[in-house]
């Protein structure tokens, strides 16, 4: 099946079936607070989904913050993982960043996903928090060719 990975405005019906598709993954699946699940962050970010067969099966959000570009609210369908969704979003999303002269990256993972983002350049660094009442460490990404961080 082909993925299409698009940018969507905040609030259109893309990005409504993002947010429902969000809830699903994160309030429902992993128990994460409702009220800690959409902030208003959402109003600001360059929101991306994945669509397959025309289902919006994937989703994620970067934030514009001066000292880097945050990634943020990964999500995929349960039906679609293991795919390579979340890891093409996350690329396209990179790409877009780095398009626009952007290349620090910075996300805050859930602690048995550090293998997943690792492969993607990123490293974590600091101690291990709670975040939606699982535990997460931040994560930023690094330069593969010196192989240092970008800070």
């Amino acid at each position: 099946m082909t993925t299409t990975i698009l940018t969507v405005p905040p609030f259109s019906a893309l990005c409504n079936a993002a947010f429902a598709l969000r809830r699903e993954v994160f309030v429902w699946e992993q128990k994460v607070p409702e009220e800690e699940e959409n902030d208003a962050d959402d109003l600001t970010a360059t929101h991306f989904v994945a669509i397959v067969a025309g289902e919006v099966v994937g989703t994620l959000r970067l934030l514009d913050k001066p000292e880097h570009i945050k990634i943020g609210r990964v999500a995929v369908h349960q039906a679609f993982r293991g795919q390579g969704i979340a890891k093409a979003m996350i690329i396209t999303a990179m790409d877009h960043a780095r398009a626009a002269g952007r290349d620090r990256f910075y996300l805050t993972a859930q602690s048995d996903k550090l293998g997943f983002y690792e492969r993607l350049g990123f490293a974590a660094f600091g101690p291990e928090f709670q975040d939606g009442g699982m535990p997460h460490r931040a994560m930023r990404s690094y330069d593969r060719d010196t192989a240092q961080l970008i800070d």
